[in-house]
C-alpha cells in the first residue's frame, strides 16, 4: 500500500531525513504536504521535487510552484495539512509547541501520527492521549528510543513490562571536565559525536535535558509510571532502548545511529521495507559500554524527571522554559551550565494545575515562556 504523508518541519533535520526515506522509498510513499517554518528557500525546492498538493510556511512562499501545489496560509496552516482528506501519515518533525495542534488536528481526523515532536506529549500528554482515545487515529513514535521500546514490544502485551530502559550517548560534551562546562560554546555543544540532529535537540542532548523529556514522553507513549523508567549512559549509541519484562527477560533494538530507519519503520510498519542504509557488524564495534547517570555533571536530567514526577502543568512549564533557555544559549546571551538554572527557577514559580486543559496547557506555555525570559535578561 502506497502511503500519502505530510510532513511538518521539511526543512529540519527529521523532516528532510523522512523526505531521504521518501527518495528511495517512492514506491511505498507519496509526499501530499508540506509545511516549513522560515526556510523558505528550501521548503520551495522541496516543493518542485516532490510536488505534494498543499504547503505552508510560516514566511510567504514566492518562488514559483508546481500548479498543483495549492498554498495553505495563516496559524492554523499546518493543522489544516495534518487533517487533510488526502493524508494518510503525518509525520510531526517540529520542534518545541509548534507541533501540538497540528497533532490533536491530525489525531482527530483519525490520521496515523508519526510523532518525532517529543513535546506535544511532554507539554500536553492528557490532552494528546485524549485525543487518541477519542478519534479513530493513531499514534506512533519517530524517537529512536520510543521507536526502538515499540519495536521490542511487537507481539508482547503492556502488562508484561517490568521496566524500560534508555539509553543517553551523553552528547557532544560527555568527555569534556565538569570545570570547563561554563565555558562551553554553541558550537561545542552542537558537535554531537554519534547523532546528527536539529540544534535545539543537540544541545538538550547535551546536557540530558533531552533524556528527560524522553522519559515524560515514554511515560504516555507506554502508559507507564516514571518510577518504571530508568536511564543508562551508553556512548556508542548501538542500543537505542531495551525493554525487560516480568520473566526478567530483556530486549534490545539496535542498530546504528541513523534516523532514517526509526522514521522508516513508522511509516512502513508492521512491514519492514528494504534499504540502502549501512548494516550494523558488531564484531566492528568490538565493545558496547553502559553506565549509571552522574546527575551532578547533569542537573537538567534531574530538574526534568522531577517536573514529569510533579506531573500536571509542570512539563509544560519545564518544556517552554527549556525552548527559551537553549534559544539564548545559541545566540550567546546565556552561559551553557546556566540552562537548567533559569529551567529549576522557572519550576519553582510555577503554580501548579494537577489536571490542565488545552487551554491552561497553553497558558502555562506563555507564561513560562515570558517568566524564562524575564529571568535570563537579569542574568
Amino acid at each position: 500500500m502506497r502511503r500519502n504523508v505530510a510532513i511538518l518541519g521539511s526543512t529540519g533535520s527529521i523532516g528532510t531525513q523522512t523526505l531521504d526515506v521518501a527518495r528511495e522509498m517512492q514506491e511505498h510513499v507519496r509526499v501530499v504536504g508540506l509545511a516549513a517554518g522560515t526556510n523558505v528557500e528550501l521548503l520551495e525546492r522541496q516543493v518542485v521535487e516532490f510536488k505534494p498538493s498543499a504547503v505552508w510556511a510560516a514566511r510567504p512562499v514566492s518562488g514559483s510552484l508546481p500548479p498543483e501545489t495549492r498554498v495553505v496560509s495563516g496559524p492554523e496552516g499546518m493543522a489544516e495539512i495534518a487533517a487533510s482528506p488526502d493524508v494518510d501519515l503525518v509525520v510531526v518533525a517540529t520542534t518545541g509547541r509548534a507541533g501540538l495542534l497540528p497533532t490533536l488536528a491530525a489525531l482527530r481526523a483519525g490520521k496515523l501520527v508519526a510523532l518525532a515532536n517529543k513535546e506535544s506529549l511532554v507539554m500536553a500528554g492528557s490532552v494528546v492521549t485524549e485525543a487518541l482515545r477519542s478519534g479513530s487515529g493513531e499514534l506512533v513514535p519517530i524517537d529512536s528510543e520510543h521507536s526502538a521500546i515499540w519495536q521490542c514490544l511487537q507481539g508482547e502485551t503492556s502488562r508484561s513490562i517490568e521496566r524500560l530502559t534508555l539509553t543517553a550517548s551523553g552528547g557532544a560534551l560527555r568527555d569534556l571536565p565538569a570545570d570547563r562546562l561554563a565555558q562551553v560554546t554553541p558550537e561545542q555543544a552542537l558537535h554531537h559525536p554519534t547523532w546528527s540532529m536539529g540544534r535545539k535537540i543537540t544541545v538538550d542532548s547535551a546536557n540530558l535535558m533531552n533524556k528527560g523529556l524522553e522519559v515524560i514522553e515514554a511515560c504516555w507513549l507506554f502508559d507507564l509510571p516514571m518510577d518504571r523508567i530508568e536511564v543508562v549512559m551508553h556512548a556508542e549509541s548501538i542500543v537505542h532502548s531495551l525493554v525487560t519484562f516480568d520473566d526478567s527477560s530483556t530486549k534490545a533494538q539496535m542498530g546504528l545511529p541513523n534516523m532514517r530507519l526509526p522514521i522508516q519503520y513508522a511509516m512502513s510498519h508492521p512491514a519492514r521495507w528494504s534499504n540502502s542504509l549501512p548494516r550494523l557488524d558488531l564484531a566492528s564495534v568490538g565493545e558496547l559500554h553502559f553506565g549509571p547517570v552522574d546527575l551532578a555533571r547533569y542537573p537538567a536530567l534531574e530538574i526534568a524527571l522531577a517536573a514529569g514526577r510533579a506531573g500536571g502543568n509542570a512539563p509544560a512549564a519545564l518544556s517552554a522554559a527549556d525552548e527559551i533557555a537553549v534559544e539564548a544559549f545559541l545566540a550567546g546571551n546565556l552561559g551553557f551550565i546556566r540552562i537548567p538554572a533559569v529551567v529549576e527557577a522557572v519550576m519553582a514559580r510555577l503554580d501548579h494545575c494537577s489536571d490542565p486543559s488545552l487551554d491552561d496547557t497553553i497558558e502555562t506555555d506563555a507564561w513560562a515562556r515570558s517568566a524564562a525570559k524575564a529571568l535570563i535578561a537579569r542574568s
